[in-house]
C-alpha cells in the first residue's frame, strides 16, 4: 500500500555494498523517521517529531498557528480553505514565527504588520488583505480562547474594496463567450447560469446528482458554522436538460477536461480567463454568474424565498444583489431570459470529446 508522505523528506543513499537505502526525515524538525512508511514504528516517529515541533514553537506565533489547527474553528474550514491558510501561515511563520506572545500583544507588532500591508497592497491589495485577515483570525482566537490578552490587528483597514453585486453577465457577454469557448467552457457556463452554484460545487458535480429532471446537490461551503452546506434541489430548465441529456458520460463527474479528467481549480481558472480574454470580457468573473442567476430568476417573477432556495444565497445577500440590479434594469432587455435560453445552444454537448493525452489536462 502506498502512503502519501506529507511533510516528509525522502533521501536515497547508495551504500558501500551497492544497495540503495531510503531514509525519511520530518521536514519541520529534521528528525530521522525509523521504520517503513505506514508502519506503527514510522507513525510513532512522526508523532514524536510533531510533539518536538510543538514544544519548540511554544510561546511564539508559530506555536499559536499550530494550536489554531487543533481548534473547532479550524475543523469547520473547507479543505481548500485549510490549504490556503497553511500557505499564508508559512509566510507569517517565515516573517514573524519566532515572535513571543508578549511581542504579539504590543502595538509595535501591529505597526510592523500594517506597514507591510500598506507597502504590499499597492501592488497586490487582495493578497495583502488575505494574509493579514488570516493572521488576524488566529490572533482573534488566541485573544478570546487562547493565551493572548488582546488582538492588536482587530479592525485593520482593508486595501481592497469591491462590491460586485452589480456585475451582471448580459446576453451580449454570453453570446461573445459562447462564440469562442471550448465545449468544456461552454458547459461550465450553462451549468453555472442555470443552477446559480459556486465554481467549486460545479467542478465536483457528479452525474448521480442528476435524475433527468432535477439536480440535487449539497453545497460544499458551510454556512452559519455548519460543517456541511445546504442540500439544494434545482429543477432543470429545458436548455440545461437538453444539454445534460446530450452529453457523453465519460466520467463520474459532469464537467471534465477534454480527456475526461476532473478539473483542477487552477487549470479551470486559467481556461476560463483565457476564454474571457478571447471574448473581450475584461470586467466579469465566474462568480458573477451567481448574481446573474439571481437577477434572471427575479425577472422571471420569482420571490426572494424561491430564489435563495435555488442558489443557496442568504436572504440578505440575494436582496443586496437585487438592490444593485434594480438600478440597472433599463440596461437589460425585457426578453433577457428568453434570449439566454436561446443563446445556450446544446450542439456542443453532442460533439465527441477529443481523446488527447495533452499536457493541458490536469
Amino acid at each position: 500500500m502506498r502512503t502519501k508522505l506529507s511533510g516528509i523528506n525522502t533521501v536515497k543513499r547508495t551504500l558501500a555494498s551497492g544497495d540503495v537505502a531510503t531514509y525519511y526525515y520530518h521536514r519541520a524538525t529534521g528528525a530521522r523517521l525509523d521504520g517503513d512508511p505506514g508502519s506503527p514504528e514510522f507513525m510513532a516517529a512522526i508523532a514524536k517529531a510533531l510533539e518536538k515541533a510543538r514544544k519548540r514553537d511554544t510561546g511564539t506565533l508559530a506555536g499559536l498557528m499550530r494550536e489554531f489547527e487543533e481548534t473547532k474553528q479550524w475543523r469547520k474550514l473547507a479543505t481548500s480553505t485549510r490549504s490556503e491558510y497553511r500557505r499564508v501561515f508559512k509566510f507569517w511563520e517565515d516573517t514573524y514565527g519566532t515572535c513571543p506572545h508578549a511581542a504579539l500583544e504590543d502595538k509595535a507588532f501591529r505597526r510592523d504588520v500594517i506597514k507591510w500591508h500598506d507597502q504590499y497592497s499597492e501592488e497586490k491589495p487582495r493578497e495583502s488583505d488575505n494574509r493579514v485577515t488570516i493572521l488576524a483570525r488566529v490572533l482573534s482566537w488566541a485573544a478570546k480562547d487562547g493565551p493572548l490578552k488582546v488582538n492588536v490587528l482587530d479592525g485593520f483597514e482593508r486595501a481592497y474594496q469591491s462590491d460586485r453585486s452589480e456585475m451582471i453577465w448580459l446576453p451580449d457577454h454570453v453570446d461573445a463567450f459562447m462564440a469562442v469557448a471550448s465545449p468544456e467552457m461552454q458547459l461550465a457556463l450553462v451549468l453555472a447560469l442555470h443552477t446559480g452554484q459556486r465554481q467549486g460545487d460545479i467542478l465536483k458535480l457528479p452525474w448521480s446528482a442528476y435524475n433527468g429532471t432535477h439536480i440535487v446537490l449539497r453545497q460544499g461551503k458551510a454556512r452559519r458554522g455548519k460543517l456541511e452546506g445546504r442540500l439544494i434541489p434545482i429543477k432543470c430548465t429545458s436548455a440545461l436538460k437538453a444539454t445534460l441529456d446530450g452529453l457523453q458520460k465519460r466520467s463520474p463527474l459532469i464537467l471534465t477536461t477534454k480527456t475526461g479528467r476532473a478539473f483542477q481549480k487552477r487549470y479551470f481558472a486559467q481556461l476560463w480567463e483565457e476564454t474571457c480574454k478571447q471574448a473581450g470580457i475584461t470586467d466579469l468573473h465566474f462568480h458573477d454568474i451567481r448574481g446573474t442567476t439571481v437577477t434572471l430568476l427575479f425577472q422571471a417573477q420569482c420571490n426572494l424565498g424561491e430564489i435563495v432556495s435555488i442558489t443557496g444565497h442568504s436572504l440578505k445577500r440575494a436582496q443586496d444583489i437585487l438592490d444593485k440590479y434594480l438600478a440597472r434594469t433599463s440596461t437589460m432587455a425585457d426578453n433577457a431570459i428568453a434570449k439566454f435560453e436561446n443563446v445556450l445552444e446544446t450542439d456542443f454537448a453532442k460533439r465527441p470529446a477529443k481523446q488527447e493525452s495533452s499536457n493541458e489536462a490536469e
